[in-house]
């Protein structure tokens, strides 16, 4: 997931990078040291990784223009993520949510880097609070088994 815009730019390189090498390899003279089905493989794989750095780019400009979002999370394991797409959504930058929590920038990356995983319940509360996340609601599974106490 992209985070910030330097990582927007350098996964906008990345895709450049691979259109060229996909462009080159479409207009190369056909090889024969290599076994076709191997080169099918090698554009695959490239076609494949270009795909998911345009999603992802994608993915950043849609939430950062979006001003406001709706962002389905479908577990708590998912609010971290849910979190990140919030701030990006909100318009702030790293810098700018670390400025409204107190924090340092790179303790807002190292949290981003693992979606929140490290950051306690209060400090979720902190910036749910300054990006004005609101919850509508929880949803309790009713398959899950009951245990007797």
């Amino acid at each position: 997931m992209i985070t910030n815009d330097y990582q927007y730019r350098l996964t906008k390189a990345a895709a450049g990078k691979f259109r060229t090498a996909l462009a080159e390899m479409k207009n190369a003279p056909a090889r024969t040291d290599v076994h076709p089905r191997l080169l099918k493989a090698e554009r695959d794989a490239m076609e494949s990784q270009l795909q998911d750095l345009e999603a992802e780019l994608s993915n950043y400009v849609r939430l950062k223009g979006s001003g406001t979002a709706h962002i389905a999370i479908g577990s708590v394991g998912a609010l971290g993520r849910g979190l990140v797409q919030a701030r990006i959504a909100a318009g702030l930058s790293q810098k700018e949510l670390a400025n409204r929590l107190h924090l340092k920038e790179q303790q807002i990356q190292r949290y981003e880097q693992t979606e929140y995983e490290t950051a306690s319940l209060g400090r979720l509360a902190d910036v749910a609070r300054v990006l004005h996340v609101r919850i509508d609601h929880l949803t309790v599974d009713p398959t899950i088994e009951q245990t007797s106490s």
